[in-house]
């Protein structure tokens, strides 16, 4: 709405006159208009900012008015077919990537293959099969935890390894101490 000088006792504006003083929060309104003009495209660089020097300069509504005289001052009707345009201020930030989860018979894989010298290998074998089971899973859904997976099926193998290579042993001590 451009600013209008009085006309019959009328104001420009129907609440205002155009001598009244204006407000901080005139100011800021003022303000908000030339950020959604500068945002569309409506303003150049330079006049943006030489109206809003002016704006918060400005003493009257009159000379708020005349800043933004140019500029639509709310919605502006659109066909209901038509894309809507978003000003640059109000588009979205790109979206956070998703981070695929971390299997979670990878992470059981490896706690049992680390506890397999403190259980004296009892989760050596659970190790192993949640390992190569995870490592199929991880395969097929792309979930995160190969290496823990993979560290659980060493370490399991190794627990069992060592409680054959323990077992042997005491075979063959007894077998040559018996004999």
């Amino acid at each position: 709405m451009a600013f209008q000088p009085w006309q019959g006792g009328q104001p420009a504006q129907p609440h205002q006159t155009p001598a009244m003083r204006a407000s901080h929060a005139d100011r800021e309104r003022t303000v908000d208009v030339l950020k959604a003009g500068f945002a569309e495209g409506r303003l150049a660089q330079g006049e943006y900012e030489q109206r809003i020097g002016r704006a918060y300069q400005a003493q009257t509504h009159a000379e708020l008015q005349m800043l933004v005289a140019d500029l639509p001052t709310g919605p502006v009707a659109q066909s209901q077919f038509e894309p809507r345009p978003v000003p640059a201020t109000f588009m979205p930030v790109a979206p956070m990537p998703v981070i695929p989860q971390t299997n979670s018979s990878a992470t059981a894989a490896l706690v049992c293959g680390i506890l397999t010298p403190v259980t004296w290998g009892v989760t050596a074998i659970p190790a192993v099969i949640l390992g190569h089971k995870a490592r199929a899973e991880i395969r097929r859904t792309g979930e995160r935890g190969e290496g823990q997976a993979l560290t659980g099926v060493v370490l399991g193998w190794l627990g069992i390894g060592g409680w054959a290579l323990f077992i042997l042993m005491m075979m063959v001590a007894l077998v040559s101490h018996g004999g």
